[in-house]
């Protein structure tokens, strides 16, 4: 299952980025492996206050996104969808750029974790 988890800064989550980003995100996923994967794609929005982001060990205010997708790793080596990975990044960030302007999806994050065959589960059960 596809699982979005995106850290932007609180002020930039305004009662109407949220949908866009929910919405922008899920269709990347979709855009890159068809329909079917939408029912599956989870996105978790989480907004970090002023002060609570650091770079360089100094507090950061107002960064660009951090964008994390969890997803089995073989979904990203399938021989019929050439470039999943960059694919993915691009519409990701489009996504970002949509929803939160060009100043922020341009300094956006993305990060593609493979998660093993085996090693996630849905209500108690190996999936």
């Amino acid at each position: 299952m596809p699982h979005f988890q995106v850290r932007v800064a609180e002020q930039h989550l305004d009662g109407t980025a949220e949908p866009k980003l929910i919405a922008g995100l899920t269709d990347a996923v979709t855009q890159v492996f068809g329909e079917r994967m939408r029912a599956l794609v989870v996105v978790e929005l989480f907004g970090v206050p002023d002060g609570r982001w650091g770079v360089g060990g100094v507090p950061v205010d107002g960064p660009a996104p951090d964008i994390t997708l969890h997803m089995r790793e073989g979904a990203f080596h399938r021989p019929e969808i050439p470039d999943a990975p960059a694919r993915l990044i691009a519409a990701a960030t489009e996504a970002v750029t949509a929803a939160l302007g060009a100043t922020l999806g341009a300094g956006a994050t993305v990060r593609l974790v493979g998660v093993p065959a085996g090693r996630s589960g849905v209500g108690g059960q190996v999936v």
